[in-house]
């Protein structure tokens, strides 16, 4: 793992300076930013901007970057707005997350997030994001809903690894940070979703005969179970998925959520028929730790619709307690 997290004492300055210091590299950067090549680009008052680049690293088995993986993107700008708005000594923690996709992300150039602080409240307050593509066309919108509080302390552990330089990142190193290496896995080619239905996609890919989409190596999530209209997925709580707050970024549970829901509804796809996700909401009920336990996601087909379909997904931690709720839906069409 690489990267950090903030000296506790920047709880004691203005919410947007915190944020700030993390886009300046007076604070370093944490180990997410490090696995994908996020980082803050711009601060103001009430609005924050992510950039991202988008790798091939970053695709599905599809050969587009899902919705659940522009999550990771969103999380970071929605709530660092809500966090500029806030006075010394109070956190934020996300409650809500929705997402709504325009059209496909390719992996080309930098993905932009830019959020936005649209309701700031004594205990709650509401953000916007819209993403981006290389060429400036909105790929996506969504909002979240953060409860606000005094701050009870960060992490201080002695584990705020390395030296910051002027850009947030360590001094170079080998070997390069994940997103910079080689890909590994493969999308699937077309040839396949003419030939398959989704179902039996899924379970070839669990017994070895089709390959892995990158994603899931550059993350560690993995589908280990799948049936008529349902699938499941694991991802171990290593740090590398961790925000500034020390604890594994809800954007990365939206991922897991939305690899369930959206490999259930692809169970009920016939040979040649996409499923194409269109939106998703996520509950977020408990934080995660990175104790290198397992997170589970289990995504169920509520309704399979013709023209479009809806499923929902719960994700536990290691211990059976819920972390997350999910909701999100995809239009059935054909590839062609």
């Amino acid at each position: 793992m690489r990267g950090g997290y903030p000296d506790p004492a920047l709880a004691g300055l203005p919410g947007v300076e915190q944020v700030r210091a993390l886009m300046e590299g007076r604070a370093p950067a944490p180990p997410i930013s490090h696995l994908l090549g996020m980082s803050v680009t711009d601060v103001g008052v009430a609005a924050v901007a992510f950039s991202m680049p988008a790798t091939r690293w970053l695709l599905s088995s599809q050969g587009v970057i899902s919705l659940g993986t522009l999550a990771i993107l969103a999380d970071g700008p929605l709530g660092c707005s809500v966090h500029g708005a806030l006075p010394a000594g109070t956190v934020y923690g996300t409650s809500e997350l929705s997402l709504r996709l325009l059209r496909p992300a390719r992996a080309a150039g930098n993905l932009v997030a830019r959020g936005r602080l649209i309701h700031a409240g004594r205990s709650l307050a509401l953000s916007g994001v819209q993403i981006f593509d290389g060429a400036g066309r909105l790929l996506a919108d969504g909002s979240s809903l953060c409860f606000v509080r005094p701050a009870r302390g960060l992490r201080d552990d002695g584990a705020t690894a390395e030296a910051a330089t002027g850009d947030g990142r360590p001094a170079r190193t080998e070997p390069a940070d994940p997103y910079e290496r080689p890909v590994v896995g493969e999308v699937l080619g077309e040839d396949v979703w003419e030939r398959m239905s989704g179902l039996e996609i899924l379970r070839a890919q669990l017994a070895g005969d089709l390959p892995l989409p990158p994603i899931h190596h550059l993350t560690g999530v993995a589908l280990t179970a799948a049936g008529p209209e349902e699938a499941v997925f694991e991802l171990p709580c290593h740090e590398w998925l961790c925000s500034p707050l020390a604890t594994v970024e809800g954007g990365v549970i939206a991922m897991l959520a939305d690899c369930a829901l959206v490999s259930a509804i692809q169970t009920v796809a016939p040979p040649g028929t996409a499923a194409a996700a269109v939106d998703l909401k996520v509950n977020f009920l408990r934080p995660v730790a990175p104790d290198g336990r397992t997170l589970t996601a289990r995504g169920r087909v509520r309704h399979a619709g013709r023209a479009i379909s809806v499923a929902e997904a719960e994700v536990v931690n290691a211990d059976g307690k819920t972390v997350a709720l999910a909701t999100g839906s995809a239009v059935m069409r054909g590839r062609r």
